[in-house]
């Protein structure tokens, strides 16, 4: 193995286990990081706290008796199915700033994010929205989201290392379509369309890390995991049931590697280029994952030794050829 892994997808449907891989990888030493699993010291990107933002800011403006922009209600999926790319023009932002040591530093947070889910927007080919509001609205609604913006820029930042040397970036998504969809599911649903929308910085240095569960053990987790008094937790936030059978009744991960015209890889088509993305599997069908939302002292040797045979059997086919 000669090198690590430069970029690590990190996708599945939601309650699978993504989050907890995330920490029990931060939680080892680069040593560790790279003899194993062949990455390095993991440094760490996901679209969900945009979506609470999204969510966040169409719950202030049903409050104030307006339409949700992103969302009807906090029950149902978006409004515009666009901002599933929409987040993905975000995350390529993050890592263009991860890239270049950037750390945002506005004097109002919530305007600057704005602008940025505006332009994201208009990137994945939709209309921006934020824009529409009228100034008064838009600045009060700004106003109500300043604390929850400042969390989320304080955490990306946290994220910028002085140098990418030695490191990983792992980006976390999950994507998928309704119950009982045929496939291929239509844009902009599904990995196939999320996964092309990575810009080609991200594209030429990724491999997939997929965490397979059955959309039926994915609900029965995401129930069990939701923590209704902390809606903004990566590891503890709750997907209303709506979306989890109109968004994520089924995903496409499957279709994409049938499809390949290499074996174990999602091929890709961007800017001109072909992308093959290796993939490796981690079957999480049998929970080996939520006790990693413990704390560290209380992990078994048993179930730290069943994840490391599971992660070691999906990352071998990403390192054998590095």
């Amino acid at each position: 193995m000669s090198r690590h892994i430069d970029v690590l997808l990190l996708l599945a449907l939601p309650a699978s286990g993504k989050s907890e891989v995330r920490r029990y990888l931060a939680n080892l030493s680069p040593e560790q990081c790279h003899e194993q699993f062949g990455i390095g010291q993991t440094v760490q990107l996901d679209d969900f706290p945009y979506v609470h933002i999204m969510r966040r800011i169409s719950d202030e403006l049903t409050a104030r008796g307006r339409e949700g922009l992103y969302f009807i209600s906090p029950a149902l999926p978006f409004r515009d199915p666009i901002d599933w790319l929409t987040l993905i023009e975000l995350v390529n932002e993050d890592y263009r700033d991860l890239i270049a040591g950037r750390k945002p530093a506005p004097d109002a947070v919530a305007p600057w994010l704005f602008e940025r889910l505006d332009t994201a927007r208009a990137r994945a080919g939709g209309e921006p929205a934020l824009r529409t509001l009228p100034a008064d609205l838009r600045r009060e609604i700004a106003a109500a989201l300043e604390p929850d913006a400042s969390d989320l820029l304080a955490a990306k930042v946290a994220e910028v290392p002085d140098s990418l040397e030695g490191k990983t970036v792992v980006i976390e998504f999950a994507r998928g379509g309704a119950d009982g969809s045929p496939l291929p599911l239509p844009r902009p649903f599904g990995y196939r369309h999320s996964l092309a929308q990575l810009s080609p910085e991200i594209l030429e240095k990724a491999s997939i890390l997929y965490m397979w569960v059955t959309p039926e053990e994915s609900r029965r987790k995401n129930e069990a995991r939701t923590d209704p008094d902390d809606p903004g937790s990566i590891l503890h936030h709750g997907v209303p049931l709506a979306v989890m059978y109109g968004d994520y009744g089924c995903d496409d991960m499957q279709w994409l590697l049938d499809r390949s015209d290499q074996p174990n890889t999602v091929t890709m088509e961007g800017d001109g280029r072909i992308y093959h993305l290796p993939v490796g599997r981690f079957d999480n069908r049998v929970d080996r994952t939520t006790f990693i939302r413990e704390d560290p002292a209380q992990w078994s040797a048993d179930d730290v030794a069943a994840l490391q045979a599971g992660l070691k059997e999906a990352f071998d086919p990403l390192v054998e050829d590095r």
